[in-house]
């Protein structure tokens, strides 16, 4: 009955779909606070979406559970291209973090593209010993079972990456989960947790000013930025393999019509290229996508990738929230 009902629906809306789209206003939900890395990322793609898409576009904060609240929202929404969901990483490490989700995350929705990826960092207390990479990993060794690694909270990028730290070292650390980015940086800056992984938009300036060590670089490849592009990568390192990225996605829907989905994944391609967009992303330190994974099945593959990667991992640690 529930698959005859969505059928009637999907239908219903596709002949809807050869009218004008779109006719009104288009909601990004994003689901986390405003003011975030997330929602910066949303209205700056929002302003580059406006003249492609031919709409104005209005972000919805829609917090709550990790993220799965506002990705909810968007799973039970009228499938007409209206509703849009601005999503990161969060997307694919819930199936393993959440025991029971409301939505399935490979089917309830279209995939529209992947939007930007935001490198991340391994940084340490200002006083610990260590001042690079050949010195930490002994330090690392040499200090099993007291060593203290902090996070901005489960399920957090931070979080995510100390999890894939610990999991490739075969160390385990003390994990300290704090109510956010800000009281973590603050206790590292204090020198009362040992480490911390995080996004570069969250650490680079406290590189820069010399406030903390940094030691190494997530990504495949080493960074450019004058801040960063001394530190190797944690794969070069030694770390084989490792590759962590906080990306962002844009969702829809299931059902949305195909015209729809066409016209707005056509229409993120544009925005993606739009040169003031591309800069903003750049201040943030993120890199703007432009292979594949910009189409719905690229972008779908890739996160099914992500699913089978964070999966093992968060289950290996045994940290899921209610």
């Amino acid at each position: 009955m529930k698959r005859l009902l969505l059928a009637g629906v999907t239908a219903f809306f596709g002949m809807l779909a050869h009218a004008e789209y779109p006719d009104r206003p288009v909601t990004i939900v994003v689901p986390f606070a405003a003011g975030g890395p997330t929602d910066k990322v949303a209205r700056d793609l929002a302003e580059a979406l406006r003249k492609p898409l031919g709409a104005t576009l209005i972000i919805d904060n829609t917090t709550g559970a990790g993220g799965t609240l506002g990705a909810n929202k968007v799973a039970k929404a009228v499938p007409d291209g209206y509703t849009l969901l601005l999503y990161h990483i969060g997307l694919s490490t819930a199936p393993a973090l959440y025991r029971k989700l409301p939505y399935n995350t490979l089917e309830d929705f279209e995939y529209l593209g992947l939007v930007s990826e935001v490198p991340m960092t391994l940084i340490g207390r200002p006083n610990l010993p260590a001042n690079n990479w050949a010195e930490l990993r002994p330090w690392l060794e040499a200090n099993k079972g007291k060593i203290n690694l902090a996070n901005a909270g489960l399920g957090a990028a931070s979080h995510l990456c100390g999890l894939l730290f610990q999991s490739s070292l075969k160390i385990e650390m003390l994990t300290i989960p704090y109510k956010g980015t800000a009281p973590a940086m603050n206790d590292l800056l204090g020198g009362q947790v040992d480490l911390m992984c995080d996004q570069t938009t969250n650490t680079s300036g406290q590189i820069e000013a010399g406030k903390v060590k940094a030691y190494a670089v997530t990504t495949s490849k080493r960074l450019t930025t004058p801040a960063l592009k001394h530190l190797p990568t944690l794969d070069e390192a030694g770390l084989k393999g490792f590759d962590v990225s906080i990306w962002n996605g844009l969702y829809a829907p299931r059902g949305t019509p195909k015209a729809i989905v066409d016209k707005i994944n056509a229409a993120l391609r544009m925005a993606l290229k739009d040169p003031e967009f591309i800069k903003r992303e750049e201040a943030l330190g993120a890199v703007v996508v432009t292979d594949a994974r910009l189409s719905g099945a690229g972008h779908k593959k890739f996160v099914e990738a992500e699913i089978n990667k964070w999966g093992p991992v968060i289950k290996a640690a045994g940290q899921y929230a209610d």
